[in-house]
């Protein structure tokens, strides 16, 4: 961004899931494209999907949101906090000593990498919720950039842009970072009267002792609108207290 504003680029490429929620004074959003898939992908030792995993394995990851989610299920799973590119986490999966039994990725991220392959299961979101913004790209340059942004308006993808501005919304509601323990995924389907956001989202605690799940649905237009209202009944229903939101904020 700072690069941007000195004129040193003329866009950048950002994942949308990593993006702050507050906007950037002199940039712009030009462009969303079409959306990949957004779950989350388990890549486990032996093939083994989350169910097979059993009491005690370990699992690997270093975001607060996939933890606490994976914690509620109950499962019995252990957890190690995780850093480094791709393939130095796949490289941690194994049966050996120190090693880890499984590790939770953005199924995006393996997707542009060419890394699918080591997906043993793709989680659902009645299982785990996706980060905000997850498997999205923005496309930033600068707001009086006519010749820029009238090149990336043909990429932007409505149905994704009005998707993600709704989660995204719900974290920029809550107050809550990137790393908080918030999961969010919209999807645009098709009502009686035409095409509606149908929203949904969950807090949940960072030990794993519960969460909070809500959804919404309303006008693809009011977008914002939604995620900011849901996450005003998310909160109306104890989710500060349930994962302490106020010690994630940025």
């Amino acid at each position: 961004r700072e690069a941007l504003l000195a004129g040193e680029i003329d866009l950048a490429v950002h994942s949308l899931k990593d993006l702050p929620t507050a906007p950037a004074p002199g940039l712009a959003i030009a462009a969303i494209p079409a959306r990949v898939d957004p779950r989350d992908a388990l890549c486990a030792r032996d093939g083994l999907t989350l169910g097979e995993l059993g009491e005690g394995s370990v699992v690997g990851t270093g975001s607060p949101r996939r933890r606490a989610q994976l914690a509620a299920l109950g499962l019995g799973l252990q957890f190690r906090d995780i850093r480094g590119n791709l393939s130095t986490r796949l490289a941690m999966v194994g049966p050996g000593e120190d090693q880890l039994d499984a590790i939770v990725l953005a199924s995006a991220g393996l997707t542009r990498a060419g890394l699918l392959e080591h997906v043993t299961e793709h989680l659902e979101p009645i299982q785990m919720l996706p980060a905000p913004g997850q498997g999205a790209l923005a496309v930033e340059c600068r707001e009086d950039d006519e010749e820029v942004l009238a090149a990336l308006r043909p990429i932007d993808h409505a149905d994704t842009r009005a998707a993600v501005t709704a989660e995204r919304a719900v974290l920029a509601e809550l107050e809550a970072g990137c790393a908080a323990p918030v999961g969010a995924l919209a999807e645009i389907v098709e009502d009686v009267d035409g095409p509606v956001i149908s929203l949904r989202a969950v807090v949940a605690a960072t030990d794993g002792s519960g969460d909070l799940r809500r959804s919404v649905t309303g006008p693809v237009v009011e977008a914002e609108d939604l995620g900011r209202r849901l996450a005003r009944i998310l909160v109306a229903d104890g989710a500060t207290d349930l994962a302490d939101l106020q010690a994630t904020h940025p």
